[in-house]
């Protein structure tokens, strides 16, 4: 049996962003376990954003709705750099995984603009 798809999932910057939340993930399990419930909390539920308007806006008729929605997902990509730059700080995050989510985050928000438009 074929699986169905819903069109957000045929975005590129969609599965991107899915890539993003696998990165996420991975970072989590690997940092100290008094972190995971603060800042490791916080993290996923950004970047589980990303994906999530995505998703919904997507659907939206008027380009000003899909706009806001394609926004928001920019802005939680956003706040997982902000977080990165904290956790690198501390140093409880590699130099190189620091780097490659960080780019990964400007491709992230380099492809929502190309959709804005």
């Amino acid at each position: 049996m074929e699986e169905f798809k819903f069109d957000f999932e045929n975005l590129k910057v969609y599965q991107k962003a899915l890539d993003f939340i696998d990165e996420i993930f991975s970072l989590l399990k690997n940092l100290p376990r008094e972190y995971r419930f603060s800042i490791g909390d916080n993290l996923l539920r950004a970047g589980l954003s990303i994906a999530n308007n995505l998703a919904e806006g997507n659907d939206k008729n008027s380009k000003k709705e899909r706009y806001r929605y394609f926004r928001t997902s920019s802005d939680s990509t956003r706040e997982c750099v902000s977080i990165f730059i904290v956790l690198k700080r501390q140093r409880l995050i590699d130099d190189n995984i620091y780097l490659k989510l960080k780019r990964d985050a400007r491709e992230i928000t380099s492809m929502i603009r190309g959709l804005s438009k």
